[in-house]
């Protein structure tokens, strides 16, 4: 299942422990659109995977501190650690390519 983010999380909290997916997107945007049901997958079938959705529109702030320019942009992280940023629609056998050679 992806998360939504929201202002009542803490997003270092969050990406701390184990493999984090933090995916910024739009609702009007079609790659992002696409990118949603392939995340979704990987989510429910890898309970070891965390995957976050955080709206550039509803959280500008948090865009801005990752310098996110284009979406949808994916950052990976490990155990608190920003370890891969990927930008643009990707199938999820790519994503769990990158997974893999965390």
């Amino acid at each position: 299942m992806i998360k939504e983010f929201s202002k009542d999380l803490n997003f270092d909290t969050i990406t701390s422990d184990g493999i984090v997916i933090v995916d910024f997107s739009a609702t009007w945007c079609g790659p992002c659109r696409m990118l949603k049901p392939e995340l979704e997958d990987l989510s429910n079938e890898n309970s070891n995977i965390s995957v976050y959705s955080i709206d550039v529109d509803e959280h500008q702030q948090l865009a801005a501190r990752f310098n996110i320019r284009s979406i949808p942009t994916m950052l990976f992280y490990k155990n608190g650690e920003l370890v891969k940023t990927t930008l643009g629609y990707m199938n999820k056998d790519a994503i769990l390519d990158i997974i893999n050679n965390l």
